[in-house]
């Protein structure tokens, strides 16, 4: 049985090698600190957006455009950045060499930090707006922007501080 369940996992992670391999070679140009750092300001700005809009929410077809448009902005900002970081915040360690755990072992520590802070921010604005008739969906906009935002943090640290991309690799 453990012998059908090694030759499994290892199948599992050479595929996942494979497909790590093609996505490294998305967007060869835009593997540089500047893009990368670029697109960690937009998801922080798209992010900050959406718990904005998210305070000021009315029961309006406006409010709800604008969160939706922040919230694909972030999407797109958060796939590329994602791609360009390898996937570091989220691979499996045994895909990761020592270095790149320790920079996910790093950033994913600060991001949970961050995550925490941002939940108990949650939990003060609902208590906040506990007696408005629009408490719910205002609520519920805001976890979901201070949840998006709190769970970017490792990707945005990454984006912003690994070095370029040495070609050779």
């Amino acid at each position: 049985m453990t012998v059908v369940f090694a030759r499994s996992r290892e199948a599992f992670y050479a595929h996942l090698e494979e497909r790590e391999r093609r996505r490294a070679r998305r967007l060869p140009g835009w593997r540089t600190r500047k893009h990368r750092r670029a697109l960690a300001v937009v998801l922080v700005v798209s992010g900050s957006a959406m718990v904005a809009i998210a305070a000021l929410w009315r029961r309006d077809l406006v409010f709800t455009g604008l969160w939706c448009l922040g919230y694909l902005v972030w999407l797109v900002a958060f796939v590329l950045l994602r791609i360009l970081t390898g996937k570091m915040s989220s691979s499996f360690s045994a895909l990761l060499d020592e270095r790149e755990r320790e920079w996910r072992h790093r950033v994913t520590y600060v991001g949970y930090q961050v995550l925490v802070v941002l939940m108990i921010a949650a939990v003060f604005y609902l208590i906040a707006i506990t007696g408005r008739p629009d408490a719910a969906s205002r609520g519920g906009f805001m976890l979901a922007a201070l949840l998006l935002l709190g769970t970017s943090v490792p990707t945005v640290l990454l984006g912003w501080t690994l070095p370029d991309d040495v070609t050779e690799d």
